[in-house]
């Protein structure tokens, strides 16, 4: 059970809820999220996609314009090399339609996980420089390519790195960090220390159609290329979790009014209409949980260049058959993914027991290494800890191949590379890492993985912050309304939570297929009535919770609308009985 916590973020929630015409509990809720100056609740609100800041702030981009223009005034061929994932899918996308749009000569190519593993190798490079390639652009990726890179300089070809992931770091002596950057031509990555671009934390997608605007020179939102591109850059800020604030919040909301308004990608319809999505609907659930993880699949367990070929083609009967494809294969990854899950929560309670690390780190024996990466993350949500999850690699039954999820407070990748001299490959974030270990060196990674840990009990608590401690009899169709302002929700601007208490239970149902829904009415002290309802409840909590309790209650409210009839509900993130 988590912690409850009230934020206490203080201003003048009367005079911002009268400057902008939103109601102070919505003005709470916008100040929680760090926001201080009216500018930023302004931009918050009301940004467009003309406010976002110029692609030549970032470093190197002006010199990256130069060289890629030049090179396809020169017809020169150019190879775009990304990643696997969602968004290296979409950054591959909007550089290959963004490229030939320009009519550069050019083509790309997706590493396969399980041959050729993360990023740009030596194996690709020696392929491009044979198909007489002259320019590589990465993508995604590369930031951590050093050895790649400098392979690629020594055969002549021009290498662009676009990535968004930080910059690796050895530490010196003297308990200095060093970085340690590939010997590209051009870097453009906005976390280099000394890129004086205002935002820090686009995705790979995001920093690729920065790229495109550079090169076309004009305003997005005057743009039609550029803005249907950007119906991509916001699928991958959303499936690759970074903070849904700032420059991504707005990249999200109008990629999505963009889709909203009719998405002239075929493949992209298609698929929606596969799992069953309307564009008028589509939104970061869809993204996060439906569609997105289609698209993810294929380069889990097939190659990437499917979901590609899906988005580029014109072709209906293709689309569809992709589509279906990737429906597939995704439907196949969940049930792997829930197999391991059972087998990585075995071996910890057999390896740990009751006495769990700070950092959980295990091997699963027989499962794909493109599933570690979910699992890791559901055992992070069940024992709320960060969790490493390692299994064999494909191909090399020397090297275990592991996917690394993080708790808030726990820098994965920095401690990851305290530990680097241990591992054959690495490369993430805060949150998220991947990387490669010879077996024999397992154990001791391990070890020194758990003993420098530094993870405190307090941060091994989950806490579940509340926006409002807001009586539902404050709730209205107007507030819920206004509170729409505050989408899209993702990583440091989640959905608002209020809660209340001494509510009673008048009546309880368990609902759903799988019997796990909980749909109650609730009784205030002022004897009004409510409808609320609580997804994914276990048989213990059920039978807790009787008529005629009192309850706390988490919560988030909604407009039901059913048959022609709207009414508030009262979505339940969490309950507390008062017995």
């Amino acid at each position: 059970m988590s912690v409850w916590k009230v934020y206490a973020k203080k201003a003048d929630f009367k005079r911002i809820g009268d400057k902008f015409g939103i109601n102070q509990v919505v003005a709470r809720v916008i100040r929680n999220r760090d926001l201080i100056q009216d500018s930023e609740f302004e931009t918050y609100l009301y940004g467009t996609i003309r406010d976002i800041p110029e692609p030549m702030l970032m470093k190197g981009m002006s010199r990256a314009v130069s060289l890629i223009n030049k090179a396809i005034l020169s017809a020169e061929h150019i190879r775009i090399i990304g990643d696997y994932d969602i968004d290296g899918i979409c950054s591959i996308y909007i550089l290959h339609m963004g490229l030939e749009s320009m009519g550069a000569v050019v083509d790309y190519v997706v590493p396969d996980r399980i041959t050729d593993g993360y990023g740009i190798n030596e194996n690709i490079i020696k392929k491009a420089h044979e198909d007489g390639v002259s320019m590589i652009i990465t993508c995604d990726n590369g930031i951590a390519a050093k050895d790649a890179v400098a392979y690629a300089k020594s055969l002549g070809m021009t290498v662009i790195v676009t990535d968004h992931h930080d910059v690796p770091f050895q530490i010196r002596e003297d308990g200095i960090k060093e970085y340690i950057l590939p010997p590209a031509d051009v870097i453009i990555n906005p976390k280099q220390q000394d890129c004086g671009y205002p935002f820090k934390d686009l995705c790979g997608a995001a920093v690729a159609w920065k790229l495109i605007t550079a090169l076309k020179n004009t305003e997005p939102a005057d743009d039609k290329m550029l803005m249907q591109l950007l119906e991509f850059a916001a699928i991958a800020t959303v499936g690759d979790i970074v903070r849904m604030q700032g420059e991504n919040r707005i990249i999200v909301k109008y990629g999505l009014r963009h889709i909203h308004a009719g998405s002239n990608n075929l493949g992209l319809r298609v698929l929606m209409n596969e799992c069953k999505v309307s564009e008028s609907e589509f939104d970061t659930y869809h993204i996060g949980f439906v569609v997105g993880p289609c698209l993810n699949a294929s380069g889990r367990l097939d190659s990437a260049a499917k979901a590609i070929r899906l988005l580029e083609t014109k072709d209906e009967a293709e689309a569809l058959r992709l589509s279906k494809e990737l429906k597939e294969l995704n439907d196949e990854r969940k049930d792997m993914t829930e197999n391991g899950f059972v087998a990585a929560c075995a071996s910890v309670e057999t390896g740990y027991g009751a006495n769990l690390p700070g950092i959980i780190i295990v091997y699963i024996q027989n499962c794909h290494e493109s599933v570690a990466g979910i699992i890791a993350g559901r055992i992070r949500e069940k024992y709320y800890r960060p969790a490493i999850v390692f299994t064999d690699s494909i191909g090399d039954e020397s090297i275990y191949k592991g996917s690394g999820r993080s708790i808030e407070g726990y820098d994965m990748f920095e401690k990851i590379s305290e530990c680097s001299d241990l591992l054959s490959k690495f490369g993430g974030h805060p949150m998220a890492a991947g990387m490669s270990i010879d077996k024999s060196l397992f154990e001791e990674f391990r070890q020194r993985m758990i003993e420098n840990a530094d993870i405190s009990e307090e941060m091994l608590v989950p806490v579940t912050w509340i926006d409002v401690p807001m009586p539902l009899d404050y709730v209205t169709e107007e507030i819920v309304s206004q509170l729409e302002l505050l989408a899209p929700y993702g990583k440091d601007n989640p959905k608002p939570l209020f809660a209340d208490k001494n509510l009673c239970i008048l009546k309880k149902n368990v609902l759903g297929k799988n019997k796990n829904v909980l749909k109650l009415q609730l009784e205030t002290q002022s004897k009004r009535k409510f409808e609320a309802i609580k997804f994914h409840v276990d048989n213990d909590e059920q039978e807790q919770l009787n008529e005629g309790d009192l309850i706390s209650i988490v919560y988030y409210p909604v407009i039901n609308t059913y048959n022609g009839r709207s009414q508030l509900q009262m979505t339940i993130v969490e309950i507390k009985s008062q017995k």
